[in-house]
């Protein structure tokens, strides 16, 4: 390159010294006629300079080729007009869409447990049963007492029958011997109690209480999920309300599992949490074979923004000034030239470009590394996808 340098000094020397009368003039800088023949004249001298100099490069370059400097080989993508869509992910995690707890509906010490956890129950199967030695003893004296009754009564009705006695100890007995048959029915159905059941089909998530424990009306014994029936369920930020719709369709990804699927949106929370702002949005789900459980963890990446119609560069193509300003390379009549740029939103792979670019531009797309600005370089069209 020195060689060239100093062939292209001893032109420029030699033209100026071959016209000593236009080297020692002067233009009258007040004269436009004067201006505009001057700079002419300029223009026809730097054409012919340019001339002068190629041709010196192509002779330098049979005598010395290692003098002169490959061009660098770049791939180039026409810029135009796409679709840009933006995603965000958020942290999930699978429940069951239904569950229950069974419960005794009355007091004392759970004498029987016939589950374990983990085991699949049906609807009304037992669950448990909860001592009522008191009262089965107070059934049978109930009983005993009633059979009395029961024989007092029949007595006086036939002694009624044959208007034997007065019509009040016939009422009364009649009275007794019903009432006590409603208590014996009352004391059946608190005795029935003692039983706990299964209120949906699942599986037994939790025993909450064991064998000999005391169980008391209302506190749960053990823990009941439908896992035939699972959701995933995530807390969104409430400022994605008015990018979220019930049907839209999310991608979900179980980190345990290194599994991906597509799921749609199924609940949208009707309340805002107001400790963090968020409200829920759900997913209906199988087991897939019994790989997806309740409480595993998943990743929901939801498309949140949708631009039509805008510039767009691939993200690893960008670079920045040292003063923090961001430019890329584009190819113009195969020299590459720097083009500042202003960016907008990103997705994991392409950056909308809201200033310094337009459609149709030759953007470098690969080998843009280590050019200069003014850099001559072969382009080839690059095989690169726009879409984001």
């Amino acid at each position: 390159m020195k060689q060239i340098f100093l062939l292209l000094l001893s032109i420029v020397i030699l033209s100026c010294g071959s016209d000593d009368t236009g080297a020692s003039s002067e233009v009258d800088l007040t004269n436009v006629e004067a201006i505009k023949s001057a700079l002419k004249d300029k223009r026809t001298e730097a054409s012919k300079l340019k001339l002068e100099i190629d041709d010196l490069v192509k002779q330098l370059a049979k005598v010395d080729p290692t003098s002169i400097k490959e061009k660098p080989q770049v791939e180039v993508k026409p810029i135009a007009p796409a679709t840009f869509e933006s995603f965000s992910t958020f942290q999930a995690n699978v429940v069951a869409d239904e569950t229950a707890t069974a419960t005794s509906q009355t007091g004392g010490i759970i004498t029987s447990l016939n589950v374990e956890e983990g085991d699949y129950v049906k609807k009304g199967q037992l669950i448990a049963t909860v001592n009522m030695e008191t009262m089965e003893k107070q059934r049978v004296e109930l009983e005993t007492t009633l059979s009395l009754a029961t024989t007092v009564f029949e007595r006086q009705q036939r002694l009624w029958k044959q208007n034997i006695g007065s019509e009040l100890q016939y009422l009364e007995a009649k009275n007794n011997k019903e009432r006590l048959e409603k208590s014996l029915q009352t004391m059946g159905s608190q005795i029935n109690l003692k039983n706990v059941y299964s209120p949906i089909n699942g599986v037994v998530d939790m025993i909450m209480l064991k064998q000999g424990e005391l169980s008391s009306p209302g506190i749960p014994i053990v823990k009941i999920m439908n896992t035939g029936k699972l959701k995933i369920a995530a807390d969104l930020p409430d400022s994605y309300l008015s990018s979220i719709k019930r049907g839209q369709t999310v991608e979900v990804y179980f980190p345990a599992l290194d599994l991906n699927t597509s799921k749609t949106i199924t609940e949208l929370g009707r309340q805002i949490d107001p400790t963090n702002r968020t409200f829920l949005v759900g997913m209906n789900t199988g087991s897939m074979g019994g790989k997806i459980k309740p409480n595993l963890l998943a990743e929901v990446k939801v498309k949140d923004q949708v631009l039509e119609d805008v510039i767009m560069v691939p993200v690893n193509i960008v670079q920045q000034e040292v003063n923090g300003d961001n430019y890329v390379y584009v190819v113009e009549n195969g020299v590459a030239k720097k083009k500042l740029i202003i960016t907008g939103i990103s997705n994991d792979e392409f950056i909308v470009i809201e200033d310094g670019l337009q459609a149709n531009d030759q953007i470098i797309v690969k080998g843009a590394n280590g050019l200069s600005n003014g850099d001559m370089v072969n382009a080839s069209v690059a095989q690169l996808e726009t879409e984001g």
